[in-house]
This record gives structure tokens, C-alpha cells and sequence, in this order.
């Protein structure tokens, strides 16, 4: 079954490049070229992933970003022009899940794309039976993939509900930053251990009553991350 992708780029010759690859590999793509248009057709339609630029007219990628993330966990692969690691921590910040470093090649794109795909194929292929997770305020609904906070409904991004759901699953286990991008991220991905501070600093603000005083999710000084069981 071909894949549905949102492709939002002010430069109509890289949307038709990429719109043209991706439909070879039989993904149906929608095209937006503003960031007003992205957070619209990301309400309207539900996509497999959205590439989005970070330069857009009308609202940033990064705004369009955080008003996507305040309804939907759709994966997002921020695309930038600038080499700057400032530009991808704040792409991580806003709640995407991986970045891509323009000028880009497209057959890069593709692997993301599937990479991203087929760790969500493997984490629906975990749902043999409803499985929840209770710990104090927070329950986790493995099945399907929501976090509440008393009772309230926490809108996690994809890698957020990822890295919460393994250290949940395993309590106490300490996982350092190399585990946990291995792990979550995937041993050829090709970002570094800010991203898990990333991760882990942003989860922390939306479980949490004190962040810098976390009830769940704990660092182990000089070691790495644990879930308190």
C-alpha cells in the first residue's frame, strides 16, 4: 500500500523533484508551499510523514512545526539549508524527528523515509494485545501509542513516545545516549547525543510536574537515562 507524504517547500523545482521521485517508489504526495498551507493540509489529510523546510513564507518551518505537534504525532523530517547545528536542535525542539541538510540527495530522502516507516511498521506489529503502563499520574497506552498525565491526554511526538515507551518498559535499566539513538534512532542515523538531551529535556516538560525535579524519567550522572520503577 503506497505511503502518503506532505512535501512543503517554497521552491516549487525541489517539491516536483522530490513529488516525482517518491511516486516512483508508488507514495502518493501533496505538495504545500507555505507554512499556513502545511498546518492546513496536515489537519485536513492524515499523512505517513511530512518533509518540511525550515525557510517558509507565512509561518517558519519551525511554527509550522509546533502548531502541527499540537494535533498530530505525524513523523516530520525538518529540511534545512544551513549546516548550522543550531538549525537542527531547534528543529528537534519544536518537535521533529529528524532533519535533512540541504543540498540534500534525493536517494537520502528515500532512506529516511523508509527508515521512518519501518520502525512505525515494527511498532504496530507489537500490538498482540492492549498494553498499559501505569506509574503514579502518568499511564502510557501502548496499543495506542497515547500518554496521559492525570488523566489528561500529553500529545507526545513519535521519538518522545518511542524513548518514554522502552525506558517504561524497562524500569530502573540505565540506557546511555549511544543506546538510546542506536536504539530509537537507529545505528546509521546520523545525528549526535544532543538529540537525546533533546528529547528527553522536551518529554520531561510535558510529563513532569517539576522538570528539573523529575518523577519518571531520571539521569544517571556520567551514564545516561533511566525510568523509576
Amino acid at each position: 500500500m503506497g505511503r502518503k507524504v506532505l512535501v512543503v517547500d517554497d521552491e516549487k523545482n525541489i517539491v516536483k523533484g522530490i513529488a516525482f521521485s517518491l511516486k516512483q517508489d508508488d507514495m502518493s504526495v501533496d505538495a504545500a508551499y507555505d507554512g499556513e498551507e502545511a498546518v492546513r493540509l496536515a489537519r485536513e489529510s492524515k499523512y505517513d510523514i511530512i518533509l518540511l523546510d525550515v525557510m517558509l513564507p507565512k509561518l517558519s518551518g519551525f511554527e509550522a512545526c509546533q502548531e502541527i505537534r499540537e494535533f498530530s504525532d505525524v513523523p516530520i523530517i525538518m529540511l534545512t539549508a544551513k549546516g548550522d547545528d543550531m538549525d537542527k536542535i531547534l528543529g528537534l525542539e519544536y518537535g521533529a524527528d529528524d532533519y535533512i541538510t540541504k543540498p540534500f540527495n534525493i536517494l537520502e530522502v528515500k532512506a529516511r523515509i523508509k527508515a521512518i516507516m519501518r520502525r512505525a511498521e515494527r511498532g504496530s506489529e507489537k500490538k498482540e494485545k492492549p498494553r498499559i503502563i501505569e506509574k503514579g499520574d502518568l499511564k502510557l497506552d501502548l496499543e495506542s501509542r497515547r500518554a496521559y498525565v492525570s488523566a489528561r491526554e500529553i500529545n507526545l511526538t513519535a521519538k518522545e513516545f518511542d524513548v518514554l515507551e522502552l525506558l517504561a518498559e524497562n524500569p530502573n535499566k540505565v540506557y546511555s545516549r549511544e543506546d538510546l539513538l542506536s536504539i530509537i534512532w537507529g545505528k546509521d542515523y546520523p545525528g549526535d547525543e544532543r538529540t537525546v538531551d533533546v528529547h528527553i529535556r522536551r518529554l520531561r516538560e510535558k510529563i513532569e510536574e517539576s522538570p528539573s525535579n523529575p518523577r519518571y524519567v531520571h539521569t544517571k550522572w556520567g551514564v545516561g537515562y533511566y525510568f523509576q520503577a
